[in-house]
């Protein structure tokens, strides 16, 4: 594919939102109506072949529009960019993006702001491996490490990472590559399940869901815990009882108590042999982390899906504050700093279990991972992606699961499309699902799309 002197020319948002909390899919201790959204982008170009790149950051609803408001705040950087120019080096759209000393500001390098920087980036990269033809994992995998060593930023983390440390790991995770894309083709990524254990869910549904991934192949499940100690005991047990002694079951807070808290909490649930403790506390407390982590052990201490970036990686890495790093493929500036996130926790011999819990978030991340195995850890050891299944038939190249693993993406791109009918029925707040449900009109409130192969011709009019 050829893009010549093609420029971006297109720069268009989207507020779309699913309504999940009707189910209470997503629910948990700190946020138990969630409905999933995103705040998404699309970036067209004047190519002739109309190639474009598509992004999004991820939200549960109220103030998805104060995200795409930020993501549009980032317009003038990018309209008008030359394609080839913005796919040979995205690390430098990705430095102008977080160093507009105004919008700065507003983080720095958190919250709004930088989760817009990373749908943004995003975008790029899946206009990027879109223009490889190649999906985004075999792209970063194919990648020279020199080249991929200069797309990270990296301020305030020499402590931990330098350019040269970096080119080292990716030179040494090219050895053994070839059977490990073998591997990969022919089994997947491991996944782990998350859908049964719902905060929401009746004991009923959570056993029947937990068996039933167990039947699918998961080898782990997750159950959302702290809202009530007696009802997270009962909850534990169903679920042992229901999966047996041989299936991993994480536990997750969701950020809900204090440091002292988690350890009670956490050591009156050890007795079900949890094998992880997420999200215990604030995901800013490192010094907290580390505490928990060393009072509630063998159990072991997960974070990451709202580490604003990788300066907070680095220190909890530092720290030993974690024994399982979560990072999140919509969190943090996107694909740049991912790679440092994954780099950091491979010199520091720190497993990497992506959070994928959200609309697209399973989509994205699984490339983020897949390139981890290829190039830079070089092993799926006590390593696992979340799996949510929810909401992946609104995207064109839905995640597959067989046998409780990621089969690996075989499109071009960062598998962030989404279907046409999907972004305008379930715009908010003129789409058609939401003009009929704001109006009264009864209608069914599942989210599920039917594909029409007119909509995938063009996402945009």
């Amino acid at each position: 594919m050829s893009c010549g002197s093609s420029r971006i020319t297109g720069f268009h948002t989207y507020d779309v939102r699913f309504p999940t909390s009707r189910e209470l899919d997503g629910s948990d201790a700190m946020n138990p109506d969630p409905d999933y959204s995103a705040a998404y982008v699309v970036l067209r170009t004047d190519d002739a072949d109309g190639l474009e790149g598509h992004g999004f950051t991820f939200t549960i609803g109220r103030g998805n529009d104060v995200q795409v408001a930020a993501i549009e705040a980032l317009r003038a950087h990018v309209v008008g960019r030359g394609v080839a120019e913005v796919c040979a080096d995205p690390g430098s759209l990705s430095r102008d993006l977080i160093g507009d000393s105004q919008l700065r500001w507003l983080g720095p390098e958190k919250g709004v702001m930088h989760m817009a920087v990373g749908a943004v980036v995003n975008a790029v990269w899946d206009l990027t491996a879109r223009r490889a033809d190649r999906p985004l994992w075999r792209l970063l995998a194919d990648a020279d490490p020199h080249w991929l060593a200069d797309q990270i930023d990296y301020r305030y983390i020499t402590d931990a990472l330098t350019r040269e440390e970096a080119v080292a790991i990716l030179q040494q995770g090219r050895q053994g590559r070839a059977a490990r894309q073998a591997d990969l083709l022919a089994r997947g990524y491991p996944a782990y399940a998350t859908s049964p254990g719902w905060l929401g869910y009746s004991d009923q549904k959570l056993t029947t869901l937990a068996r039933r991934a167990v039947a699918d192949g998961f080898t782990q499940i997750k159950l959302k815990v702290g809202a009530d100690l007696h009802d997270d005991i009962r909850r534990m047990r169903a679920a042992r009882a229901a999966v047996g002694p041989g299936i991993r079951i994480a536990i997750d807070a969701n950020q809900r108590w204090n440091r002292d808290e988690a350890v009670t909490w956490t050591t009156a649930l050890a007795r079900f042999d949890p094998y992880w403790i997420e999200e215990p506390t604030s995901p800013d407390d490192i010094l907290a982390h580390a505490a928990i982590r060393r009072a509630v052990a063998p159990v072991k201490v997960a974070t990451g899906e709202h580490v604003h970036n990788r300066i907070v990686f680095k220190q909890l890495l530092q720290a030993d504050a974690v024994d399982i790093l979560q990072l999140d493929a919509a969190r943090v500036a996107g694909v740049n700093e991912n790679l440092a996130v994954l780099l950091m926790a491979a010199k520091y011999g720190v497993p990497v279990c992506p959070h994928a819990g959200g609309v697209g978030l399973c989509e994205l991340v699984q490339h983020l991972a897949m390139f981890d195995y290829l190039a830079v850890s070089g092993t799926v050891q006590d390593r696992a992606i979340e799996f949510v299944d929810h909401l992946h038939e609104h995207f064109t190249d839905p995640v597959t699961i067989s046998d409780g693993h990621y089969l690996a993406p075989t499109a071009a791109g960062f598998s962030a499309r989404m279907h046409r009918g999907s972004l305008t029925r379930y715009a908010y707040p003129h789409g058609e699902f939401w003009t009929a449900d704001l109006s009264g009109t009864p209608q069914a409130t599942a989210p599920h799309h039917t594909r029409d192969q007119d909509e995938d011709e063009e996402l945009t009019a």
